[in-house]
C-alpha cells in the first residue's frame, strides 16, 4: 500500500479542533517542524500535545504555542521555551509534567495495547499522592491538580517498594520525523533523532511521518527498520530544503586541544545541540 501524500497540508488536513497528538524530537532534534507548521496554517486550535518538550520560542511545537493552539500539555521537560514557562504560570496553559522514563513508556505502552504499567518513579512523591499542579489561574491560585495514583508494593529481589500505576497514552495523532522512509510507512531515525519517534508513532492512531529521504519498498532492509509501516498511516516527503532545515538549540564554543601551542589565533571548535 502506498501511503505517501502529496504534501503536509494534505497530510494533516482531517486533524480537528481538541484533538490530542503525539510528536516526536527532543529538544530541537527529530522535530516534525514541516507537519507542525502544516497545522498552524490550516488552523487548528485546542490541542493537547504529548512530546517530551515544547520546543523552544519560535519553534518546533513551540510554534503553535506561541499562537495559544495548544490547550495542554503532556511533557517531562520545560527546557529553553520561555513562552511555555509563561503560559503554565498564568494559567493559559494545563501542563502534566511526567517523568521523562515514565512518558516514554505510557506511549510504548499505548502503542502495544497495554492499557496500564507499574513503575517505581515516583512513588512515595506528588507523582503518586497527587497534587502536583497542572493548571493556575491568573492569580496564581492552582485550579486543577493531578490525582492520586493507585500504589502497590511488590517484593523485587527480597526487597518490598512501593510502585505507581501509570497510565498508557493513546493518541489521535501522531507527528514524527524520520531520516528515510519507503512508501509502505517503514521508518528509520539517525542518531540521537531517533529520541521519542518511534514511541510516538507507536501510540498515535493516525501516525503521519515526514521523511527526508523517501525510498522505494525493499530499499531498507528489514533490520534496519525503526518504525514498521504498520504504525503509519500517511508519508510526506520533504523537498531538499525542508529537510536541511534544522535549527541548533545552543551553540557554545570551546578552545581546540592543540589551541594552547598553536596560540591565540587558533579558531575555535563549535559545539551544537539539536539538529540532527
Amino acid at each position: 500500500m502506498d501511503k505517501v501524500v502529496a504534501s503536509a497540508a494534505e497530510a494533516v488536513a482531517d486533524v480537528p479542533d481538541g484533538s490530542t497528538l503525539a510528536v516526536g524530537g527532543f529538544g530541537l532534534c527529530g522535530v516534525p517542524s514541516v507537519l507542525i507548521e502544516a497545522l498552524l496554517e490550516a488552523g487548528v486550535k485546542d490541542l493537547e500535545a504529548v512530546s517530551n518538550n515544547c520546543g523552544v520560542d519560535e519553534w518546533g511545537l513551540g510554534r503553535l504555542l506561541m499562537e495559544k493552539r495548544l490547550r495542554r500539555m503532556i511533557s517531562s521537560y520545560v527546557g529553553e521555551n520561555k513562552e511555555f514557562a509563561r503560559q503554565y504560570l498564568h494559567g493559559e496553559l494545563e501542563v502534566e509534567l511526567t517523568p521523562q522514563g515514565t512518558l516514554a513508556e505510557r506511549m510504548r505502552a499505548g502503542g502495544s495495547g497495554i492499557p496500564a504499567f507499574y513503575t517505581a518513579t515516583g512513588g512515595g512523591t506528588q507523582v503518586a499522592e497527587g497534587g502536583l499542579p497542572w493548571k493556575y489561574d491568573t492569580d496564581g491560585n492552582v485550579i486543577v491538580s493531578s490525582p492520586a495514583k493507585e500504589t502497590r508494593d511488590f517484593a523485587v529481589n527480597g526487597e518490598s517498594r512501593e510502585y505507581v500505576l501509570e497510565a498508557a497514552i493513546v493518541a489521535d495523532f501522531g507527528l514524527v520525523r524520520a531520516w528515510k522512509g519507503d512508501r509502505h510507512g517503514n521508518l528509520v531515525y539517525r542518531e540521537s533523532a531517533r529520541n521519542f519517534n518511534p514511541l510516538a508513532a507507536m501510540c498515535g492512531r493516525v501516525t503521519i511521518a515526514e521523511v527526508e529521504h523517501l525510498v522505494e519498498p525493499g530499499e531498507i532492509k528489514p533490520e534496519d527498520v525503526h518504525t514498521p509501516g504498520v504504525y503509519v498511516q500517511r508519508v510526506v516527503a520533504l523537498t531538499p530544503e525542508q529537510a536541511a532545515d534544522k535549527k541548533i538549540e545552543k551553540r557554545t564554543t570551546r578552545p581546540r586541544p592543540d589551541s594552547a601551542a598553536a596560540g591565540a589565533g587558533s579558531t575555535p571548535s563549535v559545539e551544537t545541540t539539536g539538529g540532527n
